[in-house]
């Protein structure tokens, strides 16, 4: 080869014609691929010689239907895009489109989408055929509101799993980046997907970068207590003075709790230690088959022992609290039965972050509460318990694009390495649930709505009756939540008695729970709390720059500002009950 890249013939080479070199790679990276999907097979049939349950999570994503979903997409797309090349070599000259509402969608966002004729022709022609599709769904006669709710859930999701950004032959940022690395990226995508494959879970970032009490979850702390449900950790003081009042947090079982304690930076948990507050934070135990007669009575009782333990052990008559979404619908039926006990001073407030207890408003999770999903349920839990990994996939089936596709491009289709981010760490790290419960909360609270009806539900022997609740209620909802909508945690504001304040945080489920002050990201809102719907809260509302954090701490303080000085019993392990083990207790690592 001369170096005005002509051959040594003298002729023009062909830069399509791949070097002897290329060819010798190409085929080592086809050589290595058959190796990794020889190695899972074996693998796979390893594990089959013992028997595995009905809808194995480690099937989700090789499963029949999958595979032919694959098959077909892959097929139609081909076809397509034979179709838009013969089409536009026939045709005028093209002219890029950049006004269009997919030209600002992120899944298009490589300039061949507008630039390229022929995937600028498969990306208008997908918009169009979404498009039809969800409005075809909604323009449906005859359908109730519930199953034209089900229809527009599953044209959505169809419409985006149909993507072309999710196929390596219509995505040109997959195919330059094939062609860059010379196979590699597709290799190590292959790895990724055959090692979510073994594990039966797409992940979001690498499984071994972070470990539990190492550098996520570390602030210092000792279990205090613990039952066959849950551990009791209470947290080390920083300051010399706390309040007399402690704080007792009850994280939702749905996942771990570190949620609140993710790293120095992030936690909550420090945060509020370092305020002066003297907290405990109960871990639940991941269920097994051992707790496959719990129900929700004993989530409640649970709560009530978590109380009297901090009561008994500080000697003070009450305590504040914190019911973070499911653990604060729980919590709310706990303060009811203490109501209804003659007992409710043994809470001096209540805090609920991102809970419901009316669900008429609960969004796309009540999709998912039919006949047809319970009997489903019953068969993944005749072992007494729901994988967690089945709940995982649920909630991110409901933020697909951003959960599931996302990942399965990145991870997969173009190779990347795993970002070492701590809030998909926890995310992925799934905690099983008891049967029992689980179907009487989607039955009773989800399907039914119960709970808002007095006396209606009984727990622990007592009927309830939420607007019995007296306690003051400090109500934080987020304005992007898609798994307790806003409206739907309004509706806390209709149904307890007693001071209420309501605070609307920027952000979701999540970051607009856990949004420390010093990111200085997002925003709150403050407003009428006796404003009679959400629209005059809203319209009334104050804007707030930043975190919400210290609102609420200000609000805690505002109940009982009474000091004590941080020693005896407010360290962890120095009073009546020693320390268990360090903090954060071994439940949490529980699988």
């Amino acid at each position: 080869m001369s170096g005005d890249g002509r051959n040594d013939t003298g002729d023009a080479a062909n830069p399509f014609l791949p070097s002897p070199e290329d060819m010798q790679h190409w085929a080592s990276v086809m050589a290595r691929a058959q190796q990794m999907m020889l190695e899972y097979a074996l693998g796979q049939a390893e594990e089959e010689k013992d028997a595995k349950p009905l809808f194995d999570p480690a099937k989700w994503l090789d499963s029949p239907a999958t595979q032919l979903w694959a098959d077909q997409s892959a097929k139609m797309w081909e076809r397509g895009v034979h179709f838009w090349t013969s089409l536009a070599t026939l045709g005028p000259s093209f002219t890029p489109v950049t006004d269009t509402p997919a030209a600002k969608d992120r899944r298009f966002a490589d300039p061949d989408w507008t630039a390229n004729p022929v995937f600028a022709l498969i990306r208008q022609t997908y918009g169009l055929l979404s498009d039809q599709l969800l409005q075809t769904t909604r323009q449906l006669s005859g359908l109730d509101p519930e199953a034209r709710a089900k229809m527009e859930f599953a044209a959505k999701t169809m419409a985006e799993a149909l993507s072309p950004t999710n196929l390596a032959l219509t995505n040109p940022e997959v195919i330059k980046r094939a062609v860059e690395t010379r196979g590699e990226s597709l290799l190590k995508g292959l790895k990724h997907m055959l090692t979510d494959l073994a594990r039966g879970q797409l992940s979001h970032v690498d499984p071994d970068a972070f470990e539990v009490g190492v550098n996520i979850a570390t602030t210092p702390g000792k279990v205090i207590h613990e039952t066959d449900l849950y551990q009791l950790i209470q947290y080390t003081p920083t300051t010399k003075e706390v309040f007399a009042v402690p704080l007792v947090i009850f994280p939702p079982w749905i996942n771990r709790f570190y949620i609140l304690d993710l790293n120095p930076a992030k936690s909550f948990v420090k945060w509020a230690v370092e305020q002066g507050l003297s907290v405990f934070m109960v871990s639940w135990k991941s269920a097994d088959a051992s707790m496959k007669d719990v129900v929700w009575d004993d989530y409640v009782a649970a709560q009530v022992d978590a109380i009297d333990t901090v009561r008994g052990l500080l000697d003070v008559p009450h305590v504040h609290s914190i019911g973070y979404c499911v653990a604060g619908t729980t919590l709310a039926a706990t303060l009811a039965m203490l109501a209804a006990r003659g007992e409710a001073d043994k809470v001096r407030s209540v805090t609920f972050f991102t809970a419901q207890v009316d669900f008429e408003l609960a969004g796309d999770l009540k999709l998912f509460v039919d006949d047809a999903y319970l009997a489903l349920l019953e068969q993944l839990s005749a072992s007494g318990y729901l994988d967690g990994r089945y709940m995982a996939a649920t909630f991110n089936s409901l933020r697909g694009r951003d959960l599931i596709w996302n990942y399965v491009v990145g991870n997969y289709l173009l190779g990347n390495d795993y970002p070492p981010f701590d809030l998909l760490y926890w995310n992925g790290d799934t905690t099983n649930l008891p049967a029992k419960w689980h179907r009487q909360y989607l039955v009773d609270l989800y399907r039914d709505n119960r709970l808002v009806v007095p006396n209606s539900l009984s727990v622990c022997g007592t009927p309830i009756d939420l607007r019995k609740i007296e306690t003051p209620a400090y109500i934080q909802a987020g304005r992007e939540d898609h798994i307790a909508p806003l409206a739907s945690v309004w509706r806390l504001m209709d149904h307890l008695s007693g001071d209420k304040s309501f605070l609307l945080a920027g952000s979701g489920h999540i970051a607009g729970v856990v949004n420390p002050p010093a990111a200085q990201k997002y925003q709150y809102w403050t407003g009428d709390n006796k404003a009679a719907t959400l629209a005059d809260f809203e319209a009334g509302a104050t804007e707030t720059k930043g975190s919400w954090w210290p609102h609420w701490i200000g609000w805690i303080a505002a109940r009982d500002d009474a000091k004590t000085p941080a020693k005896g019993s407010r360290i962890p392990g120095k009073g009546a009950r020693k320390a268990i083990e360090d903090a954060p207790g071994r439940y949490v690592k529980q699988r």
